[in-house]
Parts: structure tokens; sequence; C-alpha cells
């Protein structure tokens, strides 16, 4: 079953017949009719609509959004390459992703929604008052967003494209900003949940249809366990060394707590309270909860996106995992000569396992099926990111230092500032193509523990204690990023050891201490911070904690917020020559070039400085739950917990 011999001219097959090129075409072209379709939807112009897609979304399409806007190329590349590397172990950050989305709509969602917030960091003003926080958790996010996941998903996209199709990398990553930009800028997040459900949609079927090939070719179950583990590469830097030899538990979730690459203690905390911050407390997936109808249709996203995180095993993990054991010296290869040949990373080729197998194994058609899976999961990744940044940047940072600005400036600022992270993205790619691509997924957990790990304790102590303060939160999250900032430093400074190295010369902080062990550590430093520096400084009162906790959710909020806010809910600052309408609107007179641009753009025509707000009719409105479907609901979470227990007990 091992690959041909190395030579110069080795290449995977790529998409070059045209049936399959087709099917890539027919992909783009309804991705883009389901996105520009939401050009004709009525209230496009306005940021609610712009930025929570006016909260009218039904389960499904918030489900499949939540699932897609998680799912990535990272995924397909990096943790189909992870199971290709080193077994199952990994599985365990998309099934305690159940546990968290289910929280995220339990817990968390229903005090964003009685705080009545556009963005997380704004639900940290209202909770402590003033803006620091809400600042630096604004350009934290962006800094996350930008040198994680933007850099992540255009790497793990770019590896796949130039394998399939021996494509200039920057000219193909600029063509899928440049479509993904288009949809963004003029549809809004509607726009994006949409073309989200539709792309779901088309990863579910796409993934199905390579796993059962797989296993096919494969023979089944038990013959993967049988030739996964004779998956040995025929060149080794030496014959005696462990290197290139498949993990003796890599079938197995919970591995030594001392002596392994993934310590089950580490793993099971950092899957769960590690990265309670990228479910719970986290723009790109909180904000497609806050676009649901109401609570219960938000809780029936999350159980559904909780079932579709069951998934990644079978059609991500276990094909990569086939893909080592069909094609031993190219996916699992440990030379850094023989690697550099294959897939041009010295580091190794574990991240090709996945787009391999697609271009391997599928016939015509079916490989074209499997780019737009790519395609998809990359677009979803990019419009999530996109989205979320726009609405963190205008609504956090924009109508902080511009407080006069109208509802069609914050439009305007919000679509420019999508293209300029395209920009970015684009200047980014020779810095993420250099990076080691190696040790993808791992790079993402490691930097997410390390920088992600304080905000998560940061909100789950602003939502259930109410005597925590501004001064015990800031410094908190300080004192928790200090810690991360400088674990990170030090693992750029001291990479761990090849396989064929037989000495560890990191520092004992380094070697000592695996990454999910810190994440834990500085968790727990964070909180420690948060409760002491608290109590340093008076408890808020009662009256500045309503609606924004989760003991004080269903209190009826009253306009008691502790930073400044104008005396009317309309501030109609009008500027010199402008005329407002007998609805106090501001009328703006323009040429048919400017109202044509308005339409296509969803932009009012009028210039209103109402900052939106969310009513009190509208919270108790989400926040009303019928007994019946609460009930359901309930039950429902339930039996999805139980079946992830099954799982994790099944295989650990």
């Amino acid at each position: 079953m091992a690959d041909e011999p190395v030579t110069s001219t080795h290449h995977t097959p790529g998409l070059t017949h045209v049936g399959d090129i087709s099917v890539v075409v027919i992909y783009f072209v309804l991705v883009m009719a389901v996105g520009l379709w939401s050009l004709c939807r009525p209230n496009r112009g306005s940021v609610k609509s712009y930025f929570l897609a006016g909260r009218s979304m039904s389960w499904w399409p918030v489900g499949a959004s939540l699932f897609s806007s998680n799912i990535g190329s990272e995924h397909f590349v990096g943790l189909a390459g992870t199971g290709a590397a080193v077994g199952i172990a990994m599985v365990m950050y998309e099934w305690n992703s159940m546990l968290l989305v289910i929280l995220l709509g339990w817990l968390f969602l229903p005090v964003y929604m009685s705080a009545g917030v556009y963005t997380l960091p704004e639900y940290m003003e209202k909770r402590f008052g003033g803006f620091r926080l809400r600042v630096y958790l604004s350009c934290l996010s962006l800094v996350l967003y930008i040198v994680t996941k933007l850099a992540v998903s255009i790497y793990a996209g770019a590896l796949f494209i130039k394998l399939a199709l021996d494509w200039n990398m920057y000219i193909s990553i600029a063509g899928l900003l440049l479509i993904t930009g288009i949809y963004t800028v003029l549809g809004g997040l509607a726009a994006v949940i949409y073309t989200d459900t539709f792309q779901t949609a088309v990863m579910t079927v796409g993934a199905i249809v390579l796993s059962v090939i797989s296993f096919n070719k494969i023979g089944g179950y038990e013959a993967l366990q049988e030739k996964y583990m004779m998956a040995i590469p025929s060149v080794r830097p030496s014959n005696t060394s462990s290197c290139g030899v498949p993990r003796q538990d890599a079938f197995h979730i919970f591995r030594d707590p001392v002596n392994s690459d993934n310590p089950w203690p580490g793993l099971l905390l950092q899957s769960s309270l590690g990265c309670m911050w990228y479910w719970c407390c986290d723009q790109v997936i909180v904000q497609r909860s806050l676009a649901a109808k109401n609570l219960s249709h938000a809780k029936a996203g999350s159980i559904m996106a909780g079932y579709l995180k069951l998934t990644p095993l079978f059609f991500m993990i276990f094909p990569g995992m086939i893909s080592r054991a069909l094609f031993p010296d190219s996916v699992g290869c440990v030379d850094p000569k023989v690697c550099e040949e294959f897939c041009e990373n010295a580091v190794g080729c574990s991240n090709i396992a996945y787009p391999k197998l697609v271009l391997e194994l599928l016939p015509v058609g079916l490989r074209g099926l499997l780019m737009a899976v790519m395609l998809s999961a990359i677009m979803s990744s990019l419009t999530s990111i996109f989205n979320s940044s726009a609405t963190l940047f205008t609504m956090d940072l924009w109508r902080r230092f511009r407080r006069r600005s109208t509802e069609r400036e914050l439009l305007i600022v919000g679509r420019i500032f999508v293209l300029l992270l395209c920009v970015v993205a684009i200047f980014w790619i020779p810095l993420v193509k250099s990076s080691q691509g190696g040790q993808l997924f791992n790079y993402i957990q490691a930097v997410q523990g390390y920088l992600g790990t304080p905000i998560g304790a940061l909100f789950i102590f602003a939502i259930l204690w109410k005597r925590m303060n501004e001064r015990g939160a800031f410094f908190g999250i300080m004192a928790g990023h200090v810690c991360g900032v400088i674990r990170m430093a030090m693992d750029f400074a001291y990479p761990a050891p090849g396989c064929d190295e037989e000495e560890d010369t990191r520092p004992s902080m380094l070697a000592a201490v695996h990454y999910t062990y810190f994440g834990m550590i500085n968790f727990l430093v964070s909180s420690i911070a948060i409760v002491l520096f608290s109590y340093t400084a008076p408890k808020q009162p009662d009256n500045q904690l309503r609606g924004v906790t989760w003991w004080t959710r269903v209190d009826k909020a009253e306009n008691t917020d502790i930073q400044d806010k104008p005396s009317s809910s309309k501030v109609m600052e009008m500027a010199d020559g402008e005329a407002a309408d007998d609805g106090g609107e501001v009328v703006v007179e323009e040429g048919k070039c400017h109202r044509w641009f308005d339409f296509i753009c969803g932009i009012p025509t009028t210039k209103s400085r109402e900052k939106p707000e969310i009513t009190e009719e509208q919270r108790r409105e989400f926040l009303h739950e019928a007994p019946r479907w609460r009930t359901f609901l309930n039950v429902q979470a339930a039996i999805a917990m139980v079946i992830m227990a099954f799982l994790t007990g099944y295989y650990h």
C-alpha cells in the first residue's frame, strides 16, 4: 500500500478534468447566488440587520452557521493531519464543544440578550463600566482573529489549493478573499448565515461521501486499526528510531498523564474550560446565536451544532488515518528531504492527508465536489471572521471615537473594514507560508490556550459572581495574558525537539509542563487575580447589575448603565446644512450614482444618529420560552450529553 518511489517529478493528481472544474464553478455560482439573494431582503440597511441579521433567524440556520463557522479548512487539513500523525486524541476538542455550545445557549446567551448587546466587549462595558476593558478586549479579539483564525484558514486553504490545482497560491487566495469579501460586504450577517447553511450541507455531504469511499478502500474499521499501525515510511533517520512509527495508543483518547503527547487530564480540562472562551465568549460564535428569533431557537441551534460536532472523528480524523495507512511514505514521512519532495515542508506532510485522499481516491466529479467542500470550509471561516471583526471594529472602536456617527457611517465603515481585512490577509500569506505547518492544529490549541483561557475566566466570573468589579476584571485578565505571552514567547524561542533528537534541551517550564496543563494554570492565575483585585475595590450597587448577570437577568432593565449615555435614546445631532424630516431623520439629497451605490450596499438614505438599542420588549420577547419547548429542549440537551459521554467512554 506504499507510495511510489520519491522523485522530483512526483505529483498528486490535480483537478484538471473539465468535470471537476465544472463542479467547482457551479458551486461558486450557487454560493454567490445565495449570498447576493440577501440584497433583496427588506431592512437590510440597518445596523441590527447587517450585524445581527435582524434577529430573525430560525434554529436550523443558526445551528448550521455555528457549526460551519467553527469547521474550517484548518479542520479538514489540520485535524485530519493530526489524526494521521498521532491518532484520535484531539477529537476531545470537538466532542467537548457539545458541552460548551449547550452552555452558551443555557447560561451565557440569556445574560447577553438581557444586557442588550451587539458585541461581547460591549457586554463588559455594561457589566463593569468604563471603557478600558471594552477597548482592550476589542483590540485583543481583532489581533486573535488575524494572527490565528485568519492566518490558519488561509494557510490551510492555500495548502489544499496548491496541491489540488497547482495554481499560484497568492492568486488563488486573493480570488477566494475577493469572492468571500463581496457577499460579506454586500449582505452582512444574514448573507453569512444563509451561505453558511448552504455550505454546511455541502461539507456534510462531501465528507460523508469521502468517508464511505475511504473505509471501503481500506476494508473497514478493523482493517484500519491493523493497517494504520503498520503505516511506517520506508525512509527514516534510523531503523531503530521510533520516528515514523504510529503511536500504540493512537486509537485511544485517554493517554499517559505525564509521558504522552496529549496527557488526558490536561486534554479534558483544556478542551472544556480552556475552550470556553471560544464557544461562549467569542464574537464569531456568539453573534450567530444572538441572531436567533428567540432563546428557544438559539438553544435548538446549539443542540444541532452540538450533534454536528460529533462527526469530525468519522469524517475527518478517521479519513486522515486512512490516508496515512494508504500513503505512508508521503503522509507519514519523517525524513526532511523526503518531506520536502512531497509537500515542500521539511517538518512533515501529515497536513496533506485529507486533500491527498480526495485527489487519489475519488473519481471525476466527486473530486470537484470535495474541492467545493474545502472551499466551503475556507469561505465559511473567512466570512465569519470578516463579519465579526467588522462588528467589533465598528460598534466597539469606531463608535467610541466617533460618537456622532450616523447609522449610514457605521454601515460604510463596517464594509470598508472588511475590505481592509482582505488586504491584511493577502499580505499575511508569506508569513503563514513560512510557519511550521507540520504542527498546525497543536499551534492553534496552544496559542488559544495562552491568550483565550483568561478570557473564559473573565466572562464566567462576570456572569456568575456579582461581587466582581472592573478592577478585578481588568487586572485579572492582564495577569493571565502576561503569563500567556511569556509562555508563548518561550515556545517560539525554544521549539520542541524532533522525534530523532534524544535530548530535550528546553527550559523545564516548557519541557515538563505540557501546554494543556499550562492553560489550566493560566485559568487559575486569572481566577485568583480576579478575586483578589475585586476585593480591593468597592462592590457595585445592585441597580447597576440589573440584566447583566445570571442572577439578575430577569430584572427589568433601567437606564442605569454605568457608562455615560445620552439623555435620550435618539441622538439627533445634525451637521450644518442637513435638514430633518418629520420623523426626525436627516434626509440626504444624492445623485443617481449615489442612490445606486446605496442600494447595492444596503446603506440608508437618511443620516439617523439613533444609537442602535435593544428595547425592553425585544429582550422579554427573546428570553420568553414556552414551558413545553423549554422542557423539550432540556431533554434534548440531556440526551446529547449522554451520547457524547458514551462516545468518550467507548474510545477512551
